[in-house]
């Protein structure tokens, strides 16, 4: 089973990968994970990566990419992976499709959580408050201006793979302001029938 979870930032892609994780066995590829990994391994492709980050740049496509086609070809993704915070861009996009075709794979399905924005507002300040009531430190994106401001992002860049995605007849929404459950029950309904499609 091979996916992409989408959706704007606090959406629960994240929640909902880790459950996909321990139901299917599938490993989740985050792009922030995959690099870090690389850099350690000191493979090629990670000390290309290394030598940006160090000067303070922001890693190119062609890395991530390279990096993205490194990681699914190792063992644990061959019964399949989910890919989660990338593509975010179209060209991103043409890129995985590239590298699936290149090694005779497909994608199962794109899945975007749909959700209402000020309603996520709201869920990043609740965030913010029950770690703050725990003792925990406070993610450095449950701030509602910073979070603004990647929301803006996600629908500049990353919002026109819903169009791109669903003219290749691959994108299934589930709703997400639904229960976190309700939301996974949904999500399977989805790759139950992506599974019986293939």
């Amino acid at each position: 089973m091979r996916l992409i979870l989408l959706g704007p930032p606090g959406a629960g892609k994240g929640t909902q990968a880790q459950r996909l994780v321990e139901k299917h066995g599938i490993p989740q590829l985050s792009t922030g994970d995959m690099l870090r990994a690389a850099v350690q391994a000191g493979t090629e492709v990670g000390k290309r990566a290394k030598a940006v980050m160090d000067a303070g740049e922001l890693v190119s496509d062609a890395i991530v990419n390279a990096i993205v086609a490194e990681r699914i070809d190792q063992a644990d993704c061959a019964k399949g992976f989910i890919l989660d915070g990338y593509p975010r861009t179209l060209v991103q996009a043409d890129a995985v499709e590239s590298m699936l075709s290149e090694r005779g794979i497909g994608l199962d399905t794109v899945i975007e959580l749909v959700v209402d924005d000020r309603a996520l507002v709201g869920r990043i300040v609740k965030r913010a408050e029950d770690a703050k009531a725990a003792g925990q430190p406070v993610r450095k994106d449950d701030n509602p201006a910073v979070f603004e401001e990647r929301l803006r992002e996600y629908y500049k860049k990353t919002a026109p793979l819903t169009g791109y995605y669903y003219a290749k007849g691959k994108l299934k929404t589930v709703d997400g302001m639904a229960s976190m459950d309700a939301v996974t029950a949904e999500i399977e309904t989805v790759l139950a029938a992506a599974a019986k499609a293939r």
